[in-house]
């Protein structure tokens, strides 16, 4: 499948702001199944200085400053990408199970940003919960294939959840959202995320994109007005990192668009920064992912 993405995020200040810097986490990073290309990056106003590069994980990381005041920022990201189904062998696969995916994990003598063992422990947001852990450990056990462990937690955040906009926000905790038994995909993912490292899987947050209009005769999935999030859980050196979704409870496919992936939300957050004043800010943003037929 090829799609047009486009991304457009506006900023409204009540008074002008003085000395801002952003930092754009929206072009997509590399990875497997996906080819990006026509990759525009709009500003406005003209930034004073942009650089591009990576950031700490896998995510391209775009920096920028404006040295004017301003009251007002819309940034626009627009792409086109090709994007392969999941191949055929992924979905029956079993992979290690969880006592050997362990020990394979902090073995592994990789360094990069995708090194599961970076992946293992706590992270910022996704800090241990006891009974997050718990609450999995009632469908996990140490002799259960990594793949099978992977559908039973993404089927139970799905099965016991309910996908609510309203029940959290940004910076609410998963331990909150898990308390609650709502919240949308970033809940979820953090949910899946500190359940998973609780039983010795790696696990990454994905953010990314799905597509908007589904094809003829499938529902739409949940999360596709905006950027959506998912779970990548490392399988072994043999299947890598798979993409589990909570949200939608299915393997991430064609329908799923790569942007990055970090330990939790704080490394790959669309856009954050700073700046020098007090004034109230809004955030709006729009979002379409279109299939190219």
């Amino acid at each position: 499948m090829r799609y047009s993405v486009s991304h457009i995020t506006t900023l409204k200040y009540a008074a002008p702001v003085r000395l801002a810097q952003f930092n754009m986490r929206l072009r997509p990073a590399d990875w497997p199944g996906q080819t990006v290309s026509d990759y525009v990056l709009g500003i406005e106003p003209q930034p004073a200085q942009v650089h591009d590069g990576e950031g700490g994980y896998h995510v391209n990381e775009t920096r920028f400053s404006m040295h004017e005041p301003i009251d007002r920022l819309q940034v626009e990201s627009r792409f086109t990408v090709e994007r392969e189904p999941l191949p055929f062998f992924v979905a029956d696969a079993t992979g290690p199970d969880l006592a050997e995916l362990r020990e394979r994990a902090m073995k592994l003598p990789d360094l990069s940003a995708l090194a599961p063992a970076s992946y293992i422990f706590a992270s910022p947001v996704a800090a241990p919960e006891h009974d997050i852990a718990m609450w999995a450990g009632a469908f996990l056990d140490e002799a259960m294939p990594v793949m099978e462990a992977g559908r039973a937690l993404m089927r139970a955040i799905h099965d016991e959840f309910t996908f609510d906009s309203k029940a959290t926000f940004t910076d609410t905790p998963p331990i909150e959202a898990f308390r609650r038994r709502r919240g949308v995909c970033q809940d979820f993912s953090h949910v899946m995320i500190v359940a998973a490292r609780a039983h010795g899987i790696p696990a990454g947050y994905v953010s990314g994109y799905l597509r908007t209009l589904p094809p003829p005769g499938r529902e739409r999935l949940v999360g596709a007005d905006a950027m959506h999030a998912w779970v990548n859980l490392w399988c072994g050196e043999e299947l890598g990192w798979v993409g589990f979704d909570p949200t939608n409870a299915m393997l991430a496919d064609a329908d799923h668009i790569f942007i990055g992936m970090g330990r939790d939300y704080s490394d790959v957050a669309p856009l954050d920064g700073t700046f020098r004043g007090t004034s109230a800010q809004t955030m709006y943003f729009s979002v379409d992912v279109v299939p190219l037929e």
